[in-house]
Order: structure tokens, then sequence, then C-alpha cells
């Protein structure tokens, strides 16, 4: 499977597109190992996901949406209170400032991860009644 990052944003190819030369029987016989592969890597992914992370629900979700947040205010703030100041920003500023956005971005990545976890199928998702 091929992807493209821009940004934070994942576009992912994984649509089977057999080869020109191969004629239909060699086609479907790649077909089919893919879809092996690939039941082989979700199979794995859903063992070991749902030993070291457990299943997903709600409160889950809703710490990781708070901590990132949190994060994103932290950062942003101290950007503004870093502008607000007679001088310009020092490097050890602008370090402590990229540690705050990696800290954002990290707890972001985190959910997104969580939530396509759930999305597809490694993880089950508990609701609450």
């Amino acid at each position: 499977m091929s992807f493209t990052m821009t940004s934070s944003v994942r576009k992912v190819r994984d649509h089977f597109e057999p080869e020109a030369n191969l004629d239909p029987q060699e086609q479907r016989a790649l077909r089919a190992h893919l879809e092996q592969i690939d039941y082989a890597a979700f199979a794995a992914n859903r063992e070991v996901l749902a030993k070291v992370v457990g299943p997903a629900d709600l409160n889950r979700f809703q710490r990781l949406a708070i901590s990132a947040a949190q994060a994103r205010a932290r950062w942003v703030a101290a950007s503004i209170a870093m502008t607000e100041k007679a001088e310009a920003p020092t490097p050890q500023d602008i370090a402590q400032l990229t540690t705050l956005r990696c800290a954002y971005e990290e707890l972001t990545e985190a959910y997104d991860a969580l939530r396509r976890m759930v999305e597809r199928g490694y993880l089950p998702y508990r609701a609450k009644p």
C-alpha cells in the first residue's frame, strides 16, 4: 500500500491495480495473495492492539481530545506571550515553542490513530448505555 503524506493528512491508495502485462488468471492469483497479506496485517493489528491498547470508549477519546486541546492552548498561549515582549524571541524560546507544538501534534496524531483503530476494526468500541 502506498501513501502520500501532506501536513498531517494521510492519503492512502489501497486499491488493487493490476499490471498491464499480467493475464487475467495471474491478476486473480495476485489479488488473492494480496488479500491474504492484508488479512495477515489486519489480524496482527487486531491481536497486538487489543492486548496493548485495550477497548476504546468515549471516555478514552474524550481524555485524548482534552489533552490535545490543552497542549494546543499551551502552545498558542506561549506563542502569544512571546510576541508581547519587547525583545525578540530567543533560541531557547523557539525551542520551547517547538516542544509545545510537538506535544500538541503527537496527541492529535494519537487521537487520530485511536479513531482509525476503531474504524478499521482493530479495537472494539464499547459504547456506554
